[in-house]
């Protein structure tokens, strides 16, 4: 299956989807349902690509892929185009929200009405840099009415990282120490989806959602940039219905 609906987490009206690696006409270490542009794939394929993943959700306008920079920039929808976004926001109906990744982690959001959603792109970096603090601001809501679903990424048994991510982050607050499992020399693994969830509890986000599955570990079903290098990317897209 490549296309994969999120049920049960978001409200009436809003609905939720994430691409896996199977199906799909890429060839190489893009094999699969590849749908990046801008990791060396072979253009038409990642356009057919898409175009099956839109007939496979039944949705009649393109999703607003965003050009990922590991940055905080929220693009509003509508709104003037920013050069690099890592994050999305909107309350248009109709209108889906797509970030991609390969390992790193995704969030989305929406509003416990589902007047509005959101879709956010966290790797170490973003999450480090405040893209899930930008995101909950620029929807507009309290954040107590909020629900976030954090997706599949490079999981704490696989992401191992130096001193200065550990740092990074316990520069800002010294309890986030506990997604951290020291490892031998000086090295440690990281919990990606808990240093968001943290970082999400203290905006005053309750309803958080995880799905665990580990991207380096699943081969046959996501692509992992830390696994393989030069690799495809899986799309996670959220959007209004009404």
């Amino acid at each position: 299956m490549a296309v994969n609906a999120i049920e049960g987490v978001f409200p009436a009206g809003v609905a939720a989807f994430y691409t896996d690696r199977l199906g799909g006409v890429s060839q190489g270490p893009y094999q699969g349902f590849n749908l990046g542009l801008h990791v060396g794939d072979v253009p038409s394929r990642v356009h057919y690509n898409r175009a099956l993943l839109s007939l496979d959700i039944g949705i009649g306008q393109e999703p607003a892929w965003l050009n990922q920079i590991h940055g905080d920039q929220v693009q509003l929808l509508p709104g003037p185009v920013l050069d690099g976004a890592d994050a999305a926001v909107t309350r248009i109906p109709g209108q889906p929200l797509a970030i991609m990744t390969a390992d790193c982690l995704p969030a989305l959001f929406a509003s416990k009405d589902g007047a509005v959603v959101g879709a956010a792109h966290a790797g170490w970096r973003g999450l480090a840099g405040g893209v899930l603090e930008a995101t909950v601001a620029a929807m507009g809501v309290p954040a107590t009415e909020l629900i976030a679903w954090l997706g599949p990424c490079i999981g704490p048994n696989a992401f191992e990282v130096g001193p200065e991510v550990r740092e990074a982050f316990l520069s800002q607050v010294e309890s986030d120490g506990a997604a951290f499992q020291p490892k031998a020399g000086g090295k440690y693994l990281a919990d990606l989806q808990q240093l968001a969830a943290n970082r999400l509890k203290r905006l005053g986000v309750t309803a958080i959602y995880k799905d665990p599955a580990c991207t380096f570990a699943e081969a046959e079903r996501f692509f992992s940039y830390r696994r393989d290098g030069q690799t495809g990317r899986m799309a996670f897209m959220i959007l209004r219905n009404t």
